[in-house]
């Protein structure tokens, strides 16, 4: 497929709101792919270049891009930057330029769209001292050979603002559709992603197997698997009920959600290897940690990576929650230290300063054999082989304790017990489940201090714009904030958040908000007009939210509302995926 034809599809999305429509022009567009390019195609029409785990980067700020641009049309930066502010994308500021630009009698380059993906994945990995430099010239370059169109929209992809209003899973029914004409497909191809994360894959694999092959993909060391979820209950009988009169008791820590991957028969590469902050030993296995949002951390947590180096297994995937203690008390830290451990610098310090303990409940995969589809109890039995009390307490990474419980009253019991120590809850399993990559249900019931109240748990949702301040809040720039939920590919309205936070939470959103502003409401939005903030944002900011009750609301779209919503804090670890769906909002209610 030629990068032309690529781009007029994508200009067909930018103006399509209508899922049914943007899923049938991206049918249209992966039958004539070939099944050498269907994978790049997928990774491009979602603004990247590989699945989010690998950890692909473009670094490069809008500034660069305003010099490339200057440099392709031979103007000043000041003057791409004055057309910038006026028009707010640099894609369409671009695009003009290209447009205006006199036509030369030269035949046009025939550009191929493996061409233009081989030529962003050498810019993207471009590193090192005047890097910087080089990045800008290449893009410059490249800018030259492409039709206004294209352009356009290749100055978006560096800059993480494709923002054509469909995800992963969009693709999914597109893929289904371009075979069959309809969402038939859509339920194995998204059980084969949340076992396999990768689209690009996904997709070859689907174009050149079909169905058949989709139903034989496995899961593979290296690759995140989707993380199962829990759903909520309010009472010990109501649990026990659900999980069949019996189920295993768990204590739920208030941490970092870890995916571990290990393989023995793998070593680290040479760029690994000579990062200080990872290695301590010679010889060094292949390990990957992953984040509950399949955000690839390795490198974060090197006292993780050496524990996983004395686990007695060729190969395994371990599930489990990380949190930070005090290295004189051994007492467990809350989350919002825990989370400090989450950074690009200072890693190793920060790591002697917050050492972490890696609770492990669950495997997935042991010696190169997947065990999903085994039941839990089986799953449960691996676990101990592997994570015996004294090795788990050497290595830091722990095996979970277990009661299994029939009767309310233990259940209570042990709950006290775990809440006493320090944890915010209980974990309750289904001994005969399987487990479920990517799903919430009963399988995993979450029980923490305080469900038994109206609302039963916190919400997660996403921040979606802000309200500016008046008298003291003036000083904060930030009076209020606007939050909503996910609702398939759109975004309702839940809470209108004005009170509950202290000075320094004020200043800390405004920060925030302030790094994902953006000049016009995104079409994913659906907001009344009456709650209009005076500053819209993109939907990168989770935040952890307690009310009193949800209620029935007729100004805010989810139809539902918090009452008297309070920030408890900040889920970095968490993209919009996983905030609290409208779906899981209704549950709540009941």
């Amino acid at each position: 497929m030629l990068i032309s034809d690529f781009s007029k599809y994508l200009e067909k999305l930018e103006k399509q709101s209508s899922r049914l429509q943007i899923t049938a022009i991206l049918s249209e567009m992966f039958r004539k792919s070939s099944s050498k390019n269907i994978d790049k195609i997928c990774y491009l029409s979602l603004g990247r270049l590989a699945p989010k785990y690998t950890g692909i980067e473009f670094a490069m700020a809008e500034k660069m891009m305003v010099r490339a641009i200057a440099n392709t049309f031979a103007i000043s930066p000041q003057t791409v930057q004055k057309k910038y502010k006026d028009s707010g994308d640099l894609g369409e500021v671009a695009y003009k330029l290209k447009v205006q630009r006199p036509a030369t009698k030269n035949k046009k380059p025939v550009i191929t769209i493996i061409s233009v993906y081989n030529q962003l994945l050498e810019i993207a990995n471009e590193s090192g001292q005047g890097s910087v430099e080089r990045k800008i010239n290449s893009m410059a370059r490249f800018l030259k050979e492409l039709d206004p169109v294209s352009v356009k929209f290749i100055t978006r992809i560096p800059l993480n603002k494709l923002r054509l209003g469909f995800s992963d899973m969009t693709v999914l029914d597109a893929l289904s559709w371009s075979k069959t004409g309809n969402k038939s497909l859509r339920k194995p191809l998204e059980n084969a992603y949340s076992v396999l994360a990768d689209i690009g894959k996904i997709a070859q694999i689907f174009r050149v197997q079909g169905i058949k092959g989709i139903s034989k993909i496995k899961s593979e060391v290296g690759i995140p698997i989707l993380p199962a979820q829990a759903e909520r209950l309010k009472t010990a009988k109501e649990i026990l009920e659900k999980l069949s009169g019996k189920c295993a008791l768990e204590g739920k820590y208030d941490g970092l959600r870890m995916q571990l991957h290990l393989d023995k028969n793998k070593n680290f590469s040479l760029e690994e290897k000579n990062n200080p902050n990872l290695f301590e030993t010679e010889k060094q296995f292949f390990v990957k940690i992953f984040s509950r949002n399949l955000e690839e951390m390795t490198h974060m947590f090197p006292d993780v990576v050496q524990a996983a180096q004395k686990l007695c297994v060729s190969s395994v995937i371990l599930d489990g929650e990380a949190i930070a203690f005090n290295p004189k008390t051994g007492k467990f830290l809350p989350f919002q230290e825990t989370i400090q451990r989450k950074r690009k610098h200072g890693v190793a310090q920060k790591a002697k300063e917050l050492p972490l303990k890696l609770f492990c409940f669950d495997i997935l995969n042991l010696n190169g054999k997947p065990l999903l589809n085994l039941s839990f109890s089986k799953r449960r039995e691996l676990l101990e082989r592997i994570l015996g009390k004294s090795k788990g307490e050497e290595s830091g990474i722990i095996l979970t304790e277990q009661k299994i419980v029939s009767k309310p009253e233990s259940f209570n019991k042990y709950f006290n017990e775990v809440v006493s120590e320090g944890l915010e809850g209980l974990m309750a399993k289904k001994l005969d489940a399987v487990y479920q990559a990517g799903a919430r249900n009963f399988n995993w019931v979450k029980f923490k201090a305080g469900m038994n109240k109206d609302l039963a748990d916190t919400i997660d949702c996403i921040v979606l714009g802000y309200y500016r301040g008046k008298g003291k809040r003036a000083a904060f720039g930030i009076g209020a904030f606007l939050v909503g939920i996910p609702d398939k590919e759109k975004f309702l309205t839940v809470s209108k958040i004005g009170t509950g936070l202290t000075d320094e939470q004020w200043r800390e959103i405004y920060k925030r908000c302030e790094k994902l502003k953006i000049k016009e409401k995104p079409q994913e939005y659906i907001v009344d007009k009456n709650l209009n903030p005076d500053i819209w944002c993109r939907p990168q900011l989770v935040v952890e939210i307690e009310a009193d009750t949800i209620t029935k609301s007729p100004i805010h779209t989810a139809g539902l509302a918090l009452r008297f919503p309070r920030l408890k804090r900040f889920r970095d670890d968490k993209t919009f995926q996983q905030a609290t769906s409208l779906k899981e909002l209704k549950t709540m209610k009941k």
